[in-house]
């Protein structure tokens, strides 16, 4: 086989990417990880640990360590649904919604840089083609 696998092509990139965009968000004071928590945050302002792990893409276990760490470092609250007293409520707080400011700039340049060269035409193609790909790894040969 003389060509590159996609998927390996998308692994590669995505991974070249993220390590990219890690690296421009620490310089802020954030991490990839921080990102995708406040950014599924961001998207409903109070959220279970459950439905949060599913927004950010992160396996419980590990959004609770991350989340842990934002809590210590006084980013985020979690507090007991009244409701149901077994779900953990998850909020930004001032700090959090801070950084989350600072973050957002940052990754809209970081976006911006991405997209250097590259027309909303094929920004939208690639966009397709991504979605498609994700569509069909799950599919059953």
């Amino acid at each position: 086989m003389s060509e590159v696998p996609v998927g390996l092509t998308v692994a590669r990139t995505a991974k070249v990417l993220g390590r990219a965009f890690d690296d421009v968000l620490a310089e802020t004071g954030g991490s990839l990880s921080t990102w995708t928590i406040l950014f599924a945050l961001k998207t409903s302002a109070t959220a279970s640990q459950r439905e949060l792990a599913e927004a950010a893409a992160i396996q419980g276990a590990t959004l609770t360590h991350h989340l842990n760490g934002l809590e210590a470092d006084g980013l985020v609250t979690r507090r007991r649904d009244p409701a149901n007293r077994r779900v953990h409520l998850v909020e930004l707080t001032e700090a959090g919604e801070a950084l989350w400011q600072r973050l957002v700039r940052v990754a809209q340049d970081f976006d911006a840089r991405l997209r250097d060269g590259i027309s909303d035409s094929e920004v939208h193609v690639l966009e397709q083609v991504l979605n498609r790909l994700q569509h069909n790894a799950f599919q059953q040969a």
